[in-house]
């Protein structure tokens, strides 16, 4: 176990200024934090780095960008400016190396995870903590990440009020990161609240909750179009351009939408837009084959459905998402009606892990917050099942220690060796040791 528990729940209790905090929100949630850490090969994690770079450039080309918007909602073609703070890039290790699963624009987790980081027993002192993990700078990272959203809209300025923004946020099974978000904010000198949309007007050219002029929206919306009527307010103040909007419909269309992963991995269709040639062979390495649920394609995928993961283009949390050896026939007419990829699966990593006096084994996927192409912090998730969730025992957020090739000291071995990680198939490491 290297989580130290009373840490973390002192240095929350410090950061929120709430005595009750850990007890009444992080005792709650059980499964929100494993009580151990990861490791991962410092190579595959700029393995990682590249192939989220290499997305990044391709997404900046004109054809892919004409690609996406010919299935993008109307509004969500226009582009005001911000980049989408917390992107996260999400990876299996697969036989071949990492490999990216998929995308979200408003991937939740990452303040805890930061506060998850500052907790961990010094028991394995030899892994690296990666130069962007610089915990005392992480927190200026994040404001300022805020401040130039702003500026990518306004040009000048900083926003003075800034809303988290989600339904019934009360009720999110992250709700301690939004109070978290909030109290990091206000340090640097802004004014956050942290509203349901239901709560928001638009009047008189502006965003308003109580009366009080929004500047910047925080969205953790799973409403990515803003399509809902419920979210009618927010939808105003965006078309308007009288709000800034992190993450927004343009860069969830242009990043997150599941159909793009078909572009992204077709390598033939990257070359005929004259795509960098050292990036087309990044993307076929770490991208999984994917391709769209076509009526003309059923019978091929049913018949091949074990080698396949399938993912509602629109999807979020693994919601409606299917192994495809798990189908049933009932749940494959449901998918062929549906908007569906279909994505090559790959096997994630497994960790092993000591639970009750026994060992068992947990999966593994590690997620890359980043902006602007930029690792902000890497964390991993532990978990059963087909898909991640923070339901399982023994499971739940994990901190990432990278290490090297040369391996670990003998101390650091004894600790990675009793519980460490499992992979199927074997990577290097564990070839090692």
């Amino acid at each position: 176990m290297t989580l130290d528990r009373a840490a973390l729940a002192a240095a929350l209790i410090q950061e929120t200024g709430d005595a009750a905090f850990y007890s009444r929100l992080i005792e709650s949630r059980p499964h929100l934090f494993a009580d151990v850490a990861v490791f991962l090969d410092a190579a595959e994690l700029v393995q990682m780095q590249r192939i989220v770079e290499a997305i990044e450039a391709v997404i900046r080309h004109p054809a892919y960008g004409a690609a996406v918007l010919a299935w993008t909602p109307a509004g969500a073609v226009r582009d005001f400016g911000p980049r989408g703070v917390f992107m996260g890039y999400d990876f299996h290790l697969g036989r071949n190396g990492p490999a990216l699963i998929e995308i979200n624009t408003n991937a939740g987790g990452a303040i805890l995870n930061a506060a998850l980081a500052r907790a961990q027993r010094s028991c394995c002192s030899d892994a690296i903590t990666p130069e962007f993990m610089d915990m005392t700078a992480f927190d200026t990272d994040i404001a300022e990440m805020f401040a130039k959203e702003w500026r990518h809209q306004h040009e000048t300025g900083s926003p003075a009020t800034i809303a988290i923004v989600d339904d019934r946020p009360g009720e999110q099974y992250l709700y301690p990161e939004f109070l978290l978000m909030q109290r990091l904010l206000q340090r640097h000198g802004h004014e956050v609240w942290i509203a349901d949309p239901s709560e928001l007007e638009y009047r008189d050219g502006c965003l308003r909750r109580s009366g009080t002029r929004i500047d910047l929206v925080y969205n953790r919306l799973t409403d990515f179009s803003l399509e809902q009527p419920e979210h009618a307010a927010l939808r105003a103040a965006y078309d308007d351009a009288s709000v800034v909007v992190t993450p927004n419909p343009h860069n969830h269309a242009l990043f997150a939408d599941k159909r793009n992963l078909t572009l992204l991995s077709d390598s033939t269709l990257l070359a005929e837009w004259g795509v960098d040639p050292a990036l087309i062979r990044i993307l076929s390495a770490g991208v999984p084959a994917t391709e769209r649920v076509t009526p003309d394609r059923t019978d091929r995928f049913w018949s091949n459905r074990k080698q396949f993961f399938f993912k509602p283009s629109s999807g979020f949390g693994s919601r409606a998402a299917y192994r495809g050896d798990k189908l049933t026939r009932t749940v494959w007419q449901e998918i062929c009606q549906g908007d569906y990829v279909a994505q090559a699966y790959v096997a994630p990593s497994e960790r092993l892990i000591e639970f009750d006096g026994e060992k068992q084994r947990r999966k593994i996927d590690v997620r890359l917050y980043t902006y602007e192409g930029r690792i902000l912090l890497v964390a991993a998730r532990l978990y059963q099942g087909q898909t991640t969730n923070m339901r399982t025992i023994g499971g739940g957020f994990a901190p990432v220690l990278l290490t090297t090739t040369a391996g670990l000291s003998t101390a650091c071995q004894m600790c990675a060796n009793r519980t460490e990680v499992i992979v199927s198939p074997p990577t290097r490491m564990d070839r090692q040791r």
